[in-house]
């Protein structure tokens, strides 16, 4: 949402309803809202032009604002999340010595705090959809989440071996740089199989700065604490037992020892972990259930629209069909 059109439409709004001091009017009333030699613009077709451009969405954000702001509390944990992602955008451009403040007034935005007010507001639109999602979660789906999903925490031992690789590297060094991390960790695995002691490997060998000291020890995990590559082969574990091929993830090649599994948990005792997991899924698997969610709640709320063609503009947004039956009482 353009920042500016946005305080253009409110400050027209404003207008409109309670007239604002010494604005100038039309003969017919209507307020002045610029002019040019003997030109002027009144309110009325700023807003039948701002309407054709992009009206529709703005006017979808307002009340999405709105929402978001009624539904989702300001939290310590939002505007925290919030300044990550800040910080996370101003290093990008950073990196490559662009000036973050050319980025910010080019995109419309006075300061960096202009933009974490619309970072806190994602955040909290987000959560406003999560929580739609979770509210509409069947019980036999939560049942089959469960059943398929939790398991009971795993406590393993685990060695890292990163590819050693920059950005600034071939496609052909890269590929070097796996096979070398590929046969140091299968190198490591033969070891074992020798009789070496894992806990000393690791932390002779282990690229994993958090574990490595512990002899690569990693208690009481989840399915959401760890890469699916990860938890896959946990899973497939004796306890005792330790994988005899490097198991490939985003982070390099791990040899992973099972040290124990816990019994799993009931479900009253996981049900916010199984609801999450399943608004997550949920989530990526349709890439269309946030319009749709928000569509809904939007009715939910009452929503009206009384401008025939800010209405049309509406639908073509949410994707409903013209067939549709909405209110119009223009």
């Amino acid at each position: 949402m353009k920042r500016k059109v946005l305080c253009v439409l409110i400050s027209i709004s404003v207008l409109s309803a309670f007239g604002c001091g010494k604005v100038p009017q039309l003969k017919n009333g209507e307020e002045v809202a610029a002019s040019i030699d003997d030109y002027q613009i009144s309110a009325n077709d700023l807003y039948e032009e701002l309407k054709t451009k992009g009206g529709a969405s703005v006017l979808t954000d307002m009340i999405d604002e709105y929402i978001a702001n009624k539904e989702v509390e300001t939290t310590d944990e939002i505007t925290e999340t919030a300044e990550a992602k800040l910080e996370q955008v101003k290093a990008q451009y950073e990196q490559y010595n662009m000036d973050f403040k050319d980025v910010l007034a080019q995109a419309g935005y006075e300061d960096e705090d202009a933009l974490l007010e619309d970072l806190i507001l994602d955040e909290k639109k987000t959560q406003v959809v999560d929580n739609y999602i979770a509210e509409n979660i069947k019980d036999d789906e939560i049942e089959k989440y469960y059943d398929e999903n939790i398991t009971g925490e795993i406590t393993a031992r685990h060695i890292l071996i990163k590819p050693e690789t920059d950005d600034e590297m071939s496609d052909e060094e890269i590929a070097d740089a796996e096979e070398e991390a590929l046969n140091e960790a299968k190198e490591l695995i033969e070891k074992l199989n020798d009789g070496e002691d894992f806990e000393e490997l690791a932390k002779e060998y282990s690229d994993d700065e958090g574990t490595a000291s512990e002899g690569g020890l990693f208690s009481n995990f989840t399915k959401e604490d760890v890469v699916s590559e990860f938890w896959n082969a946990s899973v497939e574990l004796e306890d005792g037992e330790y994988t005899k091929s490097p198991v490939k993830s985003e982070y390099g090649y791990h040899i992973i020892l099972k040290v124990s599994q816990k019994e799993k948990p009931e479900l009253e005792d996981v049900k916010d972990t199984v609801i999450d997991g399943i608004v997550e899924e949920k989530k990526s698997e349709d890439a269309n259930i946030q319009t749709t969610a928000w569509a809904e709640i939007r009715e939910n709320y009452n929503l009206e629209i009384n401008d025939s063609y800010l209405e049309k503009g509406y639908k073509k947004l949410i994707e409903i069909d013209e067939s549709t039956d909405t209110t119009s009482t223009q």
